[in-house]
């Protein structure tokens, strides 16, 4: 895990706490160290704190006694960290929540009314919160990561079917030139023109029923080379 921030100044830096098992049996990481790598709960600094009230060490921690942080946390962090992990189901994301509710505490202790309940219940409350936003984040994460993979998934078959039109497009351009004119003719004002029989037989120049004949015969001359090439074509005409 990566080190606490610096704290409120004078005091350095917290490392994060981790390791073995606090007062109630959840396991929990090892009480914090100072930068130098000395417990900052030591047998001459515990003795201060160790029969202190939770809102004595409160009122300590905000006068910059890490001593005191210790002590809080060896008295609270199995219970923050069971119920972080409990609501994460992921022990790494539980022990950034310990971290981050521990350093609240730290650069925060005003926050604190004994009034309104005990200090366990205070961390508990936030450990919760956190955890709830964290929730949150990793399920937006998810939906997004799935809206992102849909959204690649359909341009992919989208392309894909642009390209076969394209290749189809060529094709049927290819077997047009292989028709002879007047059913080319014909087959390009009726289907790619938009005229009707009528129309194409006034702008030829020519019967309706040669005109009609004319693009039932391109038309199967156009489906027997489609055919030939592997495109499935309706029948048109």
């Amino acid at each position: 895990m990566a080190e606490f921030p610096p704290p409120r100044p004078p005091e350095g830096s917290l490392p994060p706490p981790s390791g073995p098992s606090v007062t109630d049996g959840t396991a929990a990481p090892a009480a914090p160290v100072d930068p130098a790598g000395a417990p900052l709960r030591t047998p001459d600094v515990r003795e201060p704190f160790a029969e202190a009230s939770d809102a004595t060490l409160v009122v300590a921690i905000g006068r910059y006694r890490q001593e005191a942080l210790a002590e809080a946390y060896r008295r609270h962090a199995g219970a923050v960290f069971g119920l972080a992990r409990r609501l994460l189901l992921d022990t790494t994301l539980a022990e950034e929540v310990v971290q981050e509710v521990f350093l609240r505490l730290w650069n925060q202790p005003d926050r604190f009314d004994p009034s309104r309940g005990s200090l366990r219940s205070f961390l508990l409350a936030h450990t919760h919160g956190r955890a709830v936003d964290l929730l949150r984040s990793e399920g937006a994460r998810r939906q997004r990561e799935e809206r992102e993979a849909r959204s690649a998934a359909e341009a992919g078959y989208d392309l894909e079917h642009e390209v076969w039109d394209l290749a189809t497009a060529e094709r049927v351009r290819h077997a047009l030139t292989a028709l002879p004119d007047g059913e080319r003719s014909a087959i390009e004002l009726a289907y790619f023109g938009g005229l009707t029989y009528r129309e194409v037989a006034a702008r030829l120049g020519e019967p309706e029923g040669t005109v009609k004949s004319r693009i039932r015969s391109g038309l199967k001359r156009l489906r027997g080379e489609l055919t030939a090439a592997g495109i499935g074509v309706a029948e048109w005409a």
